[in-house]
This record gives C-alpha cells, structure tokens and sequence, in this order.
C-alpha cells in the first residue's frame, strides 16, 4: 500500500514509520516540515493543505496532535490540544473526501480519555463518553472525521492507551525517579491504568489499517489493565527497586493542577474487545512480560 502518516515524528509515528516500511509499504509523512522525498508539508493552524499532494494514498494514519503531558494545564495549553486534534483532524478529513481517488482507510488516532473517570467499571467500545476536558476533546476529535466516513472512507478511531517506551511518554518520565528508589504509588493506587507497549501499539495500527472488517472505535490497549499499585509494584521487581515514595493525592494536584486529575489519578478500565475479535494477536499480554521487553536489561 501507498500510505500517509501524521504525526510521523512523535513516539508512535517513529516506531510506526519504520515499520511500514519493512512490511514493504510506501510511506510518505503529512507534517510542517518534509525531512524526505515524497513527504508532504502542511499547516493545520491555518488551514492549509494542499489536495492534489493527496492523490493516489491507499490509506491514511493520523496521529499528530500537541502532547497533552507537555506542562500544566491552564486555558491557552487546553485550547492548544483541542485545537491540534480537531482542527487538523477535521482539515484532514475534508480534503480527503474531496479527492478524485480517496484513501480506503483512515485510521484516526483518539484515546481512551473518551470514557473518563469511571473507577473499576471494565469499560468496552460500545460503553458512553464519560465526563471531562479529556472526554470532550476525544468526542471532537472522532467526530472532525464526519467528512471522511461520509464519503464512504472506512474511518477507525483508534482509542490509544497509556504507551510504554523508554524513549518517551509516561514511563520514559518514571525511569529515573523510580531507578532512584523514589518511586511509588500515586493517590490511593487503586485507579486502574489502561496500558500498551509501543511495539504492539505500532502492530495494532498496521494491523487496523490492512483489517477491512476494522471500523469506528477500537481500543488500542493490552487486555490486562492493572491499578496503580500493581503497576508500580511491576515497575520496581523489573527494575530492582524499593517503591516506598507515594504521591499523594493533594500533592499531585499541588504539582500538576487539573491535569493530576485526568492523568494520574483518573481511573480507567479498558479492553480491547474490537481489537482482539478483528484478529489481532498481542505480542505482550500480561504487564511483566511488556516491561521486560520494553526495559530489557534496565
């Protein structure tokens, strides 16, 4: 396939490109600078994307959107990652339904902060929105696809969860702390932490985009959620280390404000029922086996 990726330069997207690749895909990247031949600039702020660059793609992979973990929250930063994602999603899908030859597929990149808080309720694709910042915005963003989905473009929205690299997202952030023996539970340790690692990330993504019976929300996390205190107790086994430091609750919220709230001690339960029926075999199903591959011999 001939494909288009967004975001190519971000955590997944550099794991995501090269894979493509080796699978023996054409990809060209859709970002605001063209590092390499065949890629393709664009302007999402001002609106500005050029269609006839867009011709002959056989599917698309968005993922480009402001870090929602960059600094605090506060007005203009929420206004930031709203805007990114359905701003540019919304641009995006409307040039590609206006193509003389559209893409077969477009596989969205959202989160699982679309259900919000919702303690230890096993939540699903079929289940509600839930509440809050994270709520509304992964409710916009699926539905900035309306234009593509309308022109008959098999559109997935792919609900990411809490990705694990030690190059980058929240666990590359615990590494030293944790290495340190100042890691520990965050809040009462009970909410439950809907987890992924970048290696099955990037398969999941490839395998939605080639899955035809693939469509609207999917759930891209491992099928074994865990709570705050399993995970950290998983953490410090993988990395020979005491985890005797909490954060609490109140100094969480001190520190990060709002966004303690939606990040950290949120609780979201989450399976992966639409991945794993359309096929998809996980590389690493249980929590110590993802660390081991993901840290190695940190």
């Amino acid at each position: 396939m001939k494909i288009l990726v967004t975001g190519a330069s971000g955590l997944v997207g550099s794991a995501l490109v090269p894979l493509l690749a080796g699978g023996g895909h054409e990809v060209a990247r859709l970002g605001r600078s063209t590092p390499g031949p065949g890629d393709i600039r664009w302007d999402p702020d001002a609106g500005v994307l050029d269609a006839a660059a867009l011709e002959g793609f056989d599917g698309v992979i968005h993922l480009a959107g402001e870090n929602i973990a960059a600094g605090r929250w506060n007005a203009a930063r929420k206004r930031r990652i709203k805007d990114s994602r359905v701003r540019g999603t919304r641009l995006l899908a409307e040039t590609l339904a206006g193509l003389e030859r559209p893409p077969r597929v477009l596989v969205s990149a959202s989160a699982i902060g679309f259900y919000g808080d919702r303690g230890d309720k096993e939540l699903g694709e079929e289940s509600p929105a839930g509440t809050g910042f994270l709520t509304e915005v992964c409710r916009e963003w699926e539905a900035a696809t309306e234009a593509a989905a309308g022109k008959g473009i098999r559109v997935v929205h792919a609900r990411l969860g809490v990705v694990l690299s030690r190059d980058g997202g929240a666990l590359a952030k615990m590494l030293t702390p944790f290495k340190l023996g100042a890691g520990g539970i965050v809040g009462s340790g009970r909410q439950y932490m809907s987890w992924i690692t970048l290696e099955d990330t990037v398969a999941a993504l490839a395998h939605l985009l080639v899955t035809e019976t693939a469509a609207g929300p999917v759930n891209v996390v491992a099928p074994a959620p865990v709570t705050n205190r399993e995970f950290t107790k998983a953490l410090g086994r993988a990395l020979r280390r005491p985890t005797l430091f909490p954060l609490p609750a109140f100094v969480a919220r001190v520190v990060f404000g709002e966004m303690a709230d939606a990040l950290l001690l949120g609780s979201t339960r989450v399976k992966p029922a639409s991945l794993l029926d359309s096929g998809y075999v996980f590389r690493h199903g249980s929590l110590e086996e993802g660390l081991r591959a993901v840290l190695g011999a940190a």
